[in-house]
């Protein structure tokens, strides 16, 4: 339509890739409608994120800031997976001070409209001043976002969760029946940095001020999914929540990846396997698992019999000391029919390959949406918080199957792991899995995705307080 404006949108995830690929797929969406995006990292993390096809260049602009030093922060450290998680509070130290040079930055480019994340939280004050309407964009979905609580009664520190145990039970504000909840482990691993310190302030104080500051919620969710959820965060934000999507990965390959070396190689080993008969392991690119957690999925693996192909990351980025290493033999025991990736792993390209027959995953939300883009059941094995949300909600809606852990400590077992993985992959009774899985896939569908960017931009068109100006 001609008379629909085009805005300019001021882009700023978290430095987690699993914050700024989402936020990336967004800009391409919000380009494909002629709107332009000025997208705001650091130039290692902008080096490293997905290459653009050329048609793109017009719309989008990636713009680098050089992250502040902070004692502690090891050099060339610019995102979670470049650190152990014990360090990753130094990260949002530094990306905390980039608030200073942020007012001028934000003026000198006077957007339509600024797209922010939990951690900015200092955005607020900023935009409110400059009278620049802001939306928060979250990466999870309701269901995770529901743990965080009521924005208003942490700002004011009348919280009454302030224990690991307090995150375990439904909460008052979730009416309907359900056994979504994380794990004590879970919280218990997160807990400092969820409700304590999660650098200079907590990560729950970080969400609760920039959805209190915000105009507008948009979630990487839909109402097939978690439509119940969805409400119950529109109830306690008291703000126009917009679901805007799953916004699967999507991929512009010009033919070069199907060339590579490395992938012609995993090719070649996955062609040779039976449809469907492959487990596929990765845990994302900022979980890594103990080295007995590692030792006995491994071992379950084994027990298993399955064949598999494992992304296995032995640490996370150089400054991560503990590195974990595969049991003695392993590799040579399991000679044929299990491929071990140490290095890069094409995994859209993975999950597409027809001997791709599940997924054991930590839950991670971007991971979860791929295996769904891709039809691929889901064998779950959460380690931290927001996992166990996802995991636990995956469970209630039998789209995947969970790894059994102990509540307290999270210990788990060769047998467990091996269990789980038959009965996805081979039982009978796996088959609902499948199923279902296949059902939600048309919520990852172009049309559906289009759909929930068109009602976020119509939103924005349709509110009046939203006009600040015309657009150049």
């Amino acid at each position: 339509m001609s008379d629909v404006k085009n805005f300019h949108f001021f882009m700023f995830p978290w430095l987690a890739f699993g914050h700024m690929i989402p936020y990336v797929e967004l800009a391409k969406l919000l380009a494909e409608k002629g709107h332009k995006i000025s997208f705001f990292s650091t130039p290692k993390n902008i080096q490293r994120l997905p290459k653009l096809p050329p048609n793109f260049k017009p719309h989008i602009e990636f713009i680098t800031l050089q992250l502040p030093h902070v004692e502690n922060l090891p050099e060339n450290a610019e995102a979670t997976s470049d650190l152990p998680y014990n360090k990753v509070r130094y990260l949002k130290i530094a990306f905390d001070r980039l608030q200073e040079s942020m007012p001028k930055l934000i003026e000198s480019i006077y957007p339509d409209f600024v797209i922010q994340d939990f951690a900015s939280y200092w955005l607020v004050p900023i935009t409110e001043k400059l009278q620049i309407p802001t939306i928060y964009f979250s990466i999870f979905p309701a269901t995770c976002l529901s743990l965080g609580g009521i924005p208003s009664s942490i700002i004011n520190g009348d919280n009454d969760r302030v224990k690991p145990e307090d995150f375990t039970v439904k909460p008052k504000w979730v009416t309907f029946e359900t056994n979504v909840r994380p794990s004590f482990y879970q919280i218990q691993r997160m807990f400092n940095d969820l409700v304590i310190d999660g650098g200079n302030v907590s990560d729950i104080y970080r969400l609760a001020v920039t959805v209190k500051g915000v105009d507008v919620v948009a979630i990487r969710s839909c109402y097939e999914f978690e439509g119940e959820w969805l409400q119950v965060i529109e109830n306690i934000y008291e703000k126009p929540i917009i679901p805007i999507g799953l916004l699967p990965t999507t991929s512009y390959d010009d033919g070069e990846e199907d060339n590579n070396e490395t992938w012609l190689e995993m090719k070649a080993w996955l062609d040779m396997q039976q449809k469907g008969s492959v487990v596929y392991i990765a845990f994302g690119s900022e979980t890594k698992p103990s080295q007995d957690e590692l030792t006995i999925i491994a071992l379950g693996l084994e027990l298993s019999n399955l064949p598999f192909f494992w992304v296995f990351r032995k640490q996370r980025g150089c400054a991560d000391s503990k590195v974990i290493e595969l049991p003695e033999q392993f590799e040579e025991r399991t000679k044929g029919r299990g491929f071990i990736c140490t290095s890069w792993a094409p995994q859209l390209k993975l999950l597409n390959h027809e001997s791709i027959g599940g997924f054991l995953t930590h839950s991670g939300w971007s991971s979860v949406i791929e295996a769904v883009q891709f039809e691929k059941p889901l064998i779950l094995l959460p380690f931290l918080g927001d996992q166990g949300m996802i995991c636990s909600h995956l469970t209630e809606k039998k789209l995947g199957y969970p790894i059994f852990r102990n509540e307290l400590d999270g210990s788990f077992t060769k047998e467990c792991v091996a269990k789980s993985l038959r009965l996805v992959m081979v039982e009978e009774k796996g088959k609902i899995y499948s199923q279902n899985v296949k059902e939600m896939k048309e919520s990852c569908s172009k049309d559906v995705q289009q759909r929930f960017v068109d009602n976020l931009l119509a939103y924005l068109q349709s509110h009046k307080r939203f006009q600040r100006r015309e657009s150049n």
